[in-house]
């Protein structure tokens, strides 16, 4: 799927990228790590085993929010994930000045 934004350049929606695709791996990663199974995190969370399940695949996308609640549940500071995050993604090109 293709968004257009105000100057008009396509953007591929996140989903469907390598970048989202790595993100997923990452949550898994993670929680493996931690020796955690799909249950163990989904009754921290406070969900079926189903919906993390579906956060790993990225069938379901995980907003801002519930990825802090989804760290804490793994006890990895979010901060820690996100940096670990970005050192995993390709870098980005520069933002032209105007």
């Amino acid at each position: 799927m293709v968004v257009r934004c105000r100057r008009q350049r396509i953007m591929e929606k996140s989903l469907h990228t390598p970048g989202y695709r790595r993100f997923c791996e990452l949550l898994r990663q993670v929680r493996e790590e931690r020796g955690l199974t799909q249950i163990d995190l989904a009754d921290r969370l406070g969900e079926g085993q189903d919906f993390v399940s579906k956060c790993e695949r990225g069938v379901r996308r995980l907003d801002v929010v519930e990825l802090r609640q989804w760290c804490h549940a793994l006890g990895t500071p979010f901060t820690d994930f996100m940096h670990l995050l970005d050192a995993e993604l390709p870098s980005l090109p520069k933002r032209r000045r105007r």
